[in-house]
Parts: structure tokens; C-alpha cells; sequence
């Protein structure tokens, strides 16, 4: 099994886990685009966790907000904060909002964008 083979396994137990707890639906649509995401993530989008604010990293906006759990997922595997959080996933005091709207401006400060 390859890396990213392994880093899109984690990544699909990752959302079915989030998606179970809170009892959300649209775990499809998430499914749907893991591949795409860990490729993107993974090998060719320039962005690191450790230089969020670098102005030469590439951006990625996610407009399929019921594919959230999805880039959740990819951006805790990738390193951009500690997996345990992906647990408040959709609760009412958790981090991770599952809309898309919400979803955006979470991506914008979790890159520090200014």
C-alpha cells in the first residue's frame, strides 16, 4: 500500500468516525472526493501547516459544503491541528461547523489569512 494510499484510508476512517458521532449525514459526498483531496494535499498543493501565513502557498476553497468532514480530515492528516479535535465535529460548542459558509471562513483562519 503507498503513502497516500494509507494517508486516504485514514482519512475516509477519519470521516466516517466524525460523521457517526455527531449523526450527520452526506458521508457519500465526502467519501466521494478523498482521493482527490489527499492527491491534492498530499503532492501538489503548496501549502504547509508550519507556514500557514506564507504568501507563495496555494489556496483551495471547497464550495461542496456537505463534503466538510472530507477536508476536516485532510487538513488534521495533514497536520494543520491535532486530530483529537475532528471529535466537536457539527456540535453546537465543537470547532468544525459542517456548512459550507462556516466551513470557509474556518479554512480562511486556519491558514491565517489576512
Amino acid at each position: 500500500m503507498t503513502k497516500t494510499n494509507t494517508i486516504a484510508k485514514n482519512i475516509r476512517r477519519s470521516i466516517l468516525q466524525m460523521n457517526h458521532r455527531s449523526n450527520a449525514s452526506h458521508s457519500g459526498s465526502a467519501l466521494s472526493i478523498v482521493e482527490l483531496l489527499t492527491v491534492l494535499y498530499f503532492k501538489y498543493l503548496n501549502i504547509d501547516p508550519k507556514e500557514p501565513k506564507n504568501d507563495k502557498r496555494d489556496r483551495f476553497i471547497l464550495s461542496k459544503g456537505h463534503a466538510s468532514s472530507a477536508l476536516y480530515s485532510v487538513l488534521a492528516e495533514k497536520g494543520f491541528f491535532q486530530k483529537h479535535i475532528l471529535t466537536n465535529f457539527t456540535l453546537i460548542t465543537g470547532s468544525f461547523p459542517d456548512m459550507s459558509i462556516k466551513m470557509l471562513l474556518l479554512a480562511w483562519n486556519v491558514l491565517q489569512v489576512h
